[in-house]
């Protein structure tokens, strides 16, 4: 079981209740950060921030497109965020990338495809020591570099 934060901006919000209710049907639990406030910056940045605390293991937010919210999201220092929009790059997102938030897009990702990202994704782990280690440090460092 894991914990998930969850936001997104009045346009997700519906979308939203059924990321809530998937994450339920998986045996997870949730955190709602919000939906009324149409600067999804707002939310995004407190979704983020939680994480990168440790106060959740993932985190997923949902605007229209779910471009702004991973723009925003990865903003904060100790967070990754991909656009989540298939299956494939949804899963490779963690174990590829080991990335700790998923975006998604409100106006491009219908209900049952959603049930079936946030599936995809909460089933997937990433394993320390793979050839993407490399890579995922690089970013690490850099963060580390430009953000202290």
């Amino acid at each position: 079981m894991k914990k998930v934060a969850l936001g997104c901006d009045p346009n997700a919000a519906e979308l939203k209740e059924t990321i809530k209710a998937t994450l339920e049907e998986l045996g997870h639990e949730w955190e709602d950060f919000g939906s009324e406030d149409p600067i999804y910056a707002n939310v995004a940045f407190d979704v983020a921030e939680s994480v990168a605390a440790g106060k959740f293991d993932r985190g997923i937010l949902v605007c229209g497109t779910g471009v702004g919210m991973s723009i925003a999201a990865n903003k904060v220092p100790g967070v990754s965020a991909a656009l989540c929009s298939d299956v494939y790059s949804t899963e490779r997102s963690i174990k590829s990338n080991n990335c700790s938030i998923m975006t998604m897009g409100a106006f491009t990702t219908g209900k049952e495809l959603a049930k079936a990202l946030v599936k995809t994704w909460m089933d997937a782990e990433y394993t320390p020591g793979g050839r993407s280690e490399p890579k995922i440090q690089r970013i690490v460092d850099y963060d580390r570099e430009h953000n202290a």
